[in-house]
């Protein structure tokens, strides 16, 4: 018995002793969390391509297809013999990353393609190789730019190898762990301090890539790193693509979202406007996250210039509301659609997006307001009513894209617990993701919260999802996100009368801001019924609107 009792003891501290080793310390992930915002950088020969980064390699024998124009892997996999981006200048893009307030840069150093942009010693598949025309460390010249300017620093690392012959095969995986293995070290030893390493490693398990082994590695090479949850464990922090993540306040999260549609450079892309930048990094603020905002520079090493200019918007922006940013933590309120919230100390910091009425209801917070003002000037009201604040800012003081009035209490406001706005949504879905999961079920995508979403099970090709507003509401106007643009190929907004289902308005494509206007409808039941669909559709919101 006294042996079975010190064995577990044993197996106790052992798997206590396994969990610490792999999670930072208290004094490493303040800084990153204060940062708030940083830029993300996916870079390489296929930009000459203007295709998908990794994702347009066609003809791989593993089978894996990304949307887009492909190109054939002989093709892509002889680009870098042609790509000379004699126009890189590293220092000029930590300049650019300062310039839009961003506190930290993460740099592709490889991706699925499996082309190192740094000198290693693993493989002659790299920008430095004799073949290619650049033969620079782009790393290297990166690492020593941030050093130098004083920005943190962080490396993105692919543990897939899409072109590499023994990656994931059953008798020789061994060796492919052996040259994952050596990459790290190299990235780890050979580039002074790295504070961030983000893995992407598309969902498989920690065993399947040695996690564990390799983030002990990682961490006793820079006992500081903060290490992402890309590596089959939980690690230091959640990584939501391309949508901003939940209300999380118990661990740390980033957003990882692109200015433009893709992540590699395209001619043409579509750029997200100043308002979206701004309210995506707000949101992202307000629930308690970070926003990894991505750029992808061109063929000749320059950020293109458009881009350059919407992230010099949002810096002048900050110089002028950073405090509304840096160093809070959310709430404390949860997002919504028309608002976020952060907080400090005893100020809470209320970034007002649209103005539906003349004041913005909220739930009253446990704490007497002290007074009240705009950020950087101006009168704004707060005043209690039954268990409610309105919140008013006269029309002429209102700014376009966000309306930050600052709220001072006579306590803390970091001890409050957040307030989730939970209406009351009669929803259906003839499909969620993973059988009914609670958080993509289907009024995910009519409670007003664009950080969540309603989801289906891969390789969905149809589905409808149904409101039950529980009386007669009139419709005169809709608005439908999808949470990832552009699956929806053919699709019917309807409504329920006498037991039938009859179409208001049909199209082809929603994407990310779908809006249509049509005469009047009166109804109880409502929804979208998609007809076609190249994979599992995933809807964030869906307004009906009277007008």
């Amino acid at each position: 018995m006294l042996l079975r009792l010190l064995t577990v003891a044993l197996l106790i501290t052992a798997l206590t002793s396994t969990t610490r080793m792999f999670a930072a310390t208290d004094a490493n992930i303040p800084w990153w969390r204060e940062a708030r915002f940083g830029l993300f950088i996916h870079w390489g020969p296929v930009s000459l391509k203007g295709t998908e980064i990794g994702w347009s390699r066609a003809g791989e024998r593993r089978g894996y297809r990304g949307p887009g124009t492909l190109v054939p892997a002989e093709e892509y996999d002889n680009l870098y013999r042609q790509f000379n981006p004699t126009q890189f200048n590293a220092a000029e893009w930590v300049k650019i990353a300062q310039a839009a307030g961003m506190k930290y840069l993460v740099f592709t150093s490889r991706h699925h393609d499996g082309f190192s942009m740094f000198d290693t010693q693993a493989s002659d598949y790299k920008i430095t190789s004799p073949l290619s025309p650049f033969r620079r460390d782009v790393v290297r010249e990166l690492a020593d730019a941030c050093h130098a300017a004083g920005l943190k620093f962080g490396l993105y690392y692919s543990q897939p190898d899409w072109r590499h012959p023994d990656a994931f095969t059953p008798d020789r995986h061994d060796r492919y762990l052996a040259y994952l293995k050596t990459q790290v070290r190299e990235l780890l030893t050979n580039y002074g301090r790295v504070d961030i390493l983000w893995f992407d490693g598309l969902g498989k398990k920690a065993e399947e890539y040695d996690g564990v082994a390799v983030n002990r590695m990682a961490r006793e090479l820079q006992p500081h790193l903060l290490i992402n949850n890309r590596n089959g464990l939980p690690e230091d922090f959640d990584t939501p693509e391309q949508r901003v993540g939940k209300y999380q306040d118990h661990r740390p999260w980033e957003s990882c979202i692109t200015i433009c549609k893709q992540w590699a450079w395209k001619p043409d892309d579509t750029m997200k406007s100043l308002e979206e930048c701004l309210q995506t990094l707000v949101r992202c603020a307000g629930g308690d996250g970070n926003l990894l905002f991505n750029v992808g520079p061109m063929p000749d090493g320059r950020i293109e210039p458009r881009q350059v200019e919407r992230l010099r918007e949002m810096g002048a922006w900050l110089q002028r509301n950073g405090e509304s940013i840096y160093g809070t933590r959310g709430g404390p309120w949860h997002p919504t659609r028309q608002f976020a919230a952060t907080r400090r100390g005893n100020t809470v910091y209320l970034h007002v997006f649209k103005w539906e009425n003349a004041t913005l209801e909220l739930p009253a917070l446990p704490r007497r307001v002290r007074g009240a003002t705009l950020l950087g000037g101006g009168p704004a009201t707060v005043r209690e009513d039954g268990g409610k604040w309105q919140v008013a800012v006269s029309a002429a003081q209102r700014a376009p894209i966000d309306t930050i009035v600052k709220i001072e209490l006579d306590g803390s406001a970091l001890d409050l617990p957040a307030i989730a706005f939970t209406p009351a949504i009669k929803a259906t879905a003839s499909n969620v993701y993973h059988t009914n999961m609670a958080d993509y079920g289907a009024q995910e995508a009519f409670d007003g919260n664009p950080s969540t979403r309603w989801a289906t099970d891969s390789g969905t090709k149809q589905a409808w999802i149904a409101r039950d507003f529980e009386k007669d509401v009139t419709v005169a106007r809709v608005r439908i996100s999808e949470a990832v643009a552009e699956r929806v190929r053919r699709f019917e907004l309807q409504y329920r009368a006498g037991g039938a289902w009859k179409t208001i308005v049909g199209g082809t494509k929603l994407g990310r801001n779908f809006t249509q206007s049509f005469p009047s409808v009166t109804a109880r039941e409502f929804r979208l019924n998609i007809l076609e669909a190249t994979d599992g559709p995933t809807i964030s919101e869906i307004e009906l609107l009277e007008k």
